[in-house]
């Protein structure tokens, strides 16, 4: 048997991260895998791309929906002169998207 010399190529952090956690989207739960892998993303929670810590400390797996979602989050929340604001804050909500959903189902035909 041949001894392989060839210096070993480095893990890029999603293959690190692929082989660490579950193929589940950290967001909505989501689960991937064959063809559909390569939907799921490494997203760096610091969003530092050079803190890769060996241990994944810094990483999460998330699908492209939910990691766009995240960035455009942390986008709005650092525009400049605008602050983030939550409609909670204003008032509360009074929809109730399942109000009548006994009546529907009450209901014949």
């Amino acid at each position: 048997m041949v001894a392989d010399n060839r210096p070993q190529r480095k893990q890029t952090p999603r293959e690190q991260a692929l082989k660490l956690f579950p193929w589940i989207c950290a967001h909505c739960g989501r689960e991937f895998d064959g063809k559909k892998l390569s939907q799921l993303t490494v997203h760096h929670k610091d969003h530092n791309h050079q803190n890769n810590p060996p241990d994944g400390s810094n990483w999460e797996l998330l699908c492209l929906y939910c990691h766009d979602n995240e960035h455009q989050r942390s986008q709005m929340a650092a525009a400049p002169g605008e602050a983030p604001t939550s409609r909670t804050q204003d008032r509360p909500s009074t929809f109730t998207p399942f109000a009548r959903f006994a009546a529907l189902l009450k209901r014949t035909t």
